[in-house]
């Protein structure tokens, strides 16, 4: 939404300097991986390895073997949240952010109506939560388990409404650095060892999210932070929110907010090479990507409905990556300068070392040549 008054602007190298340093991607931060689990407000999880390596990007020292501890330990869970997506989030963040979003949840359910003719959501809630709390199930079980009360409902119907009525959780060793799993689900109290009560299926005010979000995604747009969280119908907030908050708009006019004592480094700071795994949060938490992706190139990061692993360079896509073993291939989608490719090779030996399979037999290497889907 274009701004009918006039406001600061911030170009699109500006908001991609202040974007990344709320990401921690200008200078790896010394950091817990708790605390940065929370300040991003959860990391995109719907594959094992990312969170893993979405840290590794931002944290000084990181090694998987921390968050695969919090993992173990219920400080971190894993659990569809935002844009009906599974996020890693902290053990509080998502007792409080899932009922935020629920609404959303619900309103999911309606788009599969027609296969859940004759079923009572209320009752099919309580009769999922009941055998997926008695032990860890899989996806396909619990379907098994409804249809012996509803035969007639459409399958993947039954699923999607258990998933969206109940914040189920995905049990390790699921997503766990270094070791493998089927995906087992139960109830997030259930796994954390809490009773649902009101006070800890309490969602966050959405004021203190709205300000959580400009604090690791700003300056945003109200259609920002809709895009971000799967939600609708925030203008209100924002405007409430408005007398304290910094105002800018972008180069098209659009009003952006921010926090008034964030970072907003000068636009010409440097941003080093930074490798990302697929489904990063940075490339999927705005309306307008722009501050992070060209225009001419956007899509590219994509094949299909797969997503690729992306390579920053001047903090914006410039190339896609692939890992295997000990062999990391990079695919630039341009010319840069050989003193810019030698600090892709350094950051990429960086990743290899702290994150490739040291089992792996081929020798480390940086190569650079097109990436197979």
């Amino acid at each position: 939404m274009a701004s009918r008054t006039t406001h600061p602007v911030l170009g699109t190298r500006a908001l991609n300097r202040a974007t990344l340093a709320r990401q921690l991607l200008l200078s790896r931060a010394e950091m817990f991986a708790q605390d940065a689990v929370e300040h991003l407000l959860g990391l995109q999880a719907q594959n094992v390895k990312p969170p893993y390596f979405q840290l590794h990007a931002r944290l000084a020292g990181f090694r998987p073997d921390e968050l695969a501890g919090l993992m173990e330990s219920r400080a971190v869970v894993r659990m569809v949240t935002m844009r009906s997506t599974i996020h890693m989030h902290t053990a509080h963040d998502a007792l409080t952010l899932r009922p935020l979003v629920q609404p959303a949840r619900d309103r999911e359910v309606n788009y599969f109506r027609k296969g859940l003719a004759g079923v009572d959501l209320d009752r099919l809630a309580g009769r999922a939560r009941a055998f997926v709390e008695s032990e860890p199930r899989t996806m396909g079980e619990l379907r098994e388990e409804l249809l012996r009360e509803w035969p007639d409902a459409d399958p993947q119907s039954l699923s999607v409404a258990a998933r969206c009525r109940l914040p189920l959780v995905q049990v390790t060793p699921r997503g766990v650095w270094g070791r493998s799993g089927q995906v087992r689900l139960t109830t997030l109290d259930n796994w954390l060892g809490r009773s649902a009560d009101a006070e800890a299926a309490t969602a966050q005010p959405v004021d203190e999210v709205v300000r959580r979000y400009l604090a690791a995604f700003g300056p945003a747009s109200v259609k920002d932070m809709q895009t971000w969280a799967g939600l609708t119908r925030l203008r209100e907030t924002f405007e409430r929110l408005r007398p304290g908050l910094a105002v800018f708009q972008d180069e098209n006019g659009v009003e952006l907010f921010d926090l008034p004592d964030a970072p907003r480094p000068d636009a010409d700071t440097p941003a080093p090479p930074r490798f990302l795994p697929e489904f990063d949060n940075l490339l999927l938490s705005h309306a307008d990507r722009t501050r992070v992706v060209a225009p001419e190139i956007k899509g590219r990061s994509w094949t299909g409905n797969q997503a690729h692993c992306t390579l920053l360079v001047d903090g914006f896509l410039a190339g896609l990556w692939k890992l295997e073993g000990q062999e990391l291939t990079v695919e630039l989608f341009g010319r840069v300068p050989k003193t810019v490719k030698d600090e892709v090779v350094t950051e990429g030996e960086k990743m290899i070392a702290a994150m490739g399979d040291p089992a792996a037999r081929s020798d480390t290497s940086v190569r650079f040549g097109p990436i197979n889907p």
